[in-house]
């Protein structure tokens, strides 16, 4: 473990000397002097999407167009839920095509197939690159992308490269750690919900666990980063986060996501509001949204409904960054609803990642109970996180 953390440090540029300094963060896409000498004479793939960019002087250049005008042997694109362009529903299948300024292959991993690509295709290249922006979720779906692509390229004897990306909720880790039973496409490791790691950490992780195939990793740290820095992302990193506001609310609104209430879904503010027609005024609920078709949210919940719910669009950033996890807008709707059981469906347990969570709040327990019954695992994790840490606190 020693040795792979040193090989970080030194891909990262020394990013331990540059911490703390008034420099603003840099991605590891953009220490091209640590990953362009890895990809010489080598047949590249990509996994990839619209937030893999960095600033060079004043020109923000997305990964494709720097490799490709670099003159790399790019032999595919990859792309993750929402597709490469981060436009697509949640979930929905994404044809492959072709990028119209390369003409580079891109291959979707949501094409209504398997997620993983055929073994053609994995003969095709030596080395993949992973640069994706996530957001410190264990339901955020791209770490997921990247592990299902690293245990493919384990089998085939490929390097994997993870050009890492600050966690903008990193400086949380919270909520309760996945029961296996539960695991899904919106959750694949033993982790909480907010798991305070980056792309690189959580690859790490994964591999110093044994939770996936053994593989070659390495990781391009970034520069001028600890999990505490705020972090505000330059590129929405899916078409429902469109405010960092969003990507801090995130974490207590998708839980809704399992009942039949609205997180926003096909309004402007998606997962900065929430509601339901049978919510009413005097309970709080003074904010009516009606949910309508649009790009990103082609069907959504309650679609020409009018909802009564709450409007989080207005709470301050730095309050809205200490939020974290709370289940305070789902108890508080649920016991307003009342509806009892029916307010959760099958899909609550794959983003809470335990059953106990629907149990205690239909028994009526308060959220310090509930949190009290994840308290310890948490504190278990918090002690293996620190094994794979790239970064400090």
């Amino acid at each position: 473990m020693k040795r792979i953390l040193c090989l970080i440090v030194l891909l990262g540029a020394a990013w331990t000397a540059l911490a703390g300094t008034p420099a603003g963060v840099e991605v590891g896409m953009a220490d091209t002097t640590a990953y362009f000498p890895l990809l010489r004479g080598r047949r590249v793939a990509l996994l990839c999407n619209r937030t893999s960019v960095a600033r060079f002087g004043e020109v923000q250049t997305h990964l494709v167009d720097l490799l490709h005008e670099r003159g790399f042997d790019i032999r595919g694109i990859f792309s993750p839920e929402h597709g490469f362009r981060g436009t697509a529903d949640a979930g929905e299948t994404v044809r492959n095509s072709v990028d119209s300024a390369t003409g580079i292959p891109i291959l979707s991993l949501y094409n209504g197939r398997v997620h993983r690509p055929s073994d053609e295709v994995m003969r095709s290249f030596d080395v993949l690159v992973v640069d994706l922006q996530d957001v410190g979720l264990r339901f955020y779906t791209y770490y997921i992308s990247m592990l299902r692509l690293a245990e493919a390229a384990a089998d085939f004897g490929q390097e994997v490269i993870v050009l890492d990306r600050p966690n903008p909720n990193g400086n949380h880790i919270d909520g309760p750690v996945l029961d296996m039973k539960y695991k899904s496409g919106v959750g694949a490791l033993p982790i909480p919900v907010l798991h305070g790691l980056t792309m690189g950490e959580i690859a790490l992780m994964a591999k110093g666990e044994g939770w996936v195939k053994p593989f070659k990793l390495t990781v391009v740290g970034c520069r001028n980063y600890t999990h505490s820095t705020e972090y505000v992302l330059p590129v929405a990193p899916s078409p429902n986060l469109k405010t960092q506001r969003a990507i801090y609310l995130y974490a207590s609104l998708c839980l809704f996501e399992g009942t039949p209430l609205s997180v926003g879904r096909g309004t402007p503010r998606p997962f900065e509001c929430f509601g339901h027609p049978r919510l009413k005024a005097e309970d709080g609920y003074e904010h009516l949204f009606t949910p309508v078709s649009c790009a990103g949210a082609k069907h959504p919940v309650l679609e020409g409904q009018v909802c009564r719910g709450s409007d989080l669009s207005h709470m301050p950033l730095e309050d809205a960054r200490k939020v974290g996890f709370s289940l305070k807008y789902l108890t508080d709707a649920c016991r307003a609803m009342g509806i009892g059981e029916k307010f959760f469906t099958p899909m609550f347990e794959k983003l809470a990642g335990v059953g106990y969570v629907r149990e205690m709040i239909l028994r009526g327990a308060t959220e310090e109970e509930i949190r009290a019954r994840w308290a310890d695992e948490v504190e278990r994790y918090k002690v293996l996180r620190k094994k794979y840490l790239i970064y400090a606190e």
